[in-house]
């Protein structure tokens, strides 16, 4: 199995939303590792590294975000893996 990391950012009413947090239970329910933050311009950005299938998974909550928010678009681009890597972090 190969294991993908993309780099993304979630655009929309995603701040002040939980969305964070729903973004890390989801993770870690379906086994991706890496990381979720708010950002300055009003998005949501992090990284996340899994099995392809489980990468195509959470973009899909990516996409859908928790029932607060408003995503109006998904961006991920494909970026290198890191090792050693164990959890999915709020920072």
């Amino acid at each position: 199995m190969s294991t993908k990391r993309i780099s993304y950012t979630v655009k929309g009413e995603v701040q002040g939303v939980n969305f964070r947090s729903f973004t890390q239970k989801q993770a870690r329910s379906i086994g991706v590792t890496g990381f979720v933050t708010n950002a300055s311009d009003g998005s949501v950005q992090g990284e996340a590294q899994g099995s392809d299938d489980a990468i195509k998974q959470f973009v899909q909550h990516l996409n859908k975000g928790p029932p607060a928010a408003s995503v109006s678009s998904v961006k991920h681009d494909d970026i290198s893996t890191k090792s050693g890597e164990s959890s999915f972090n709020v920072p």
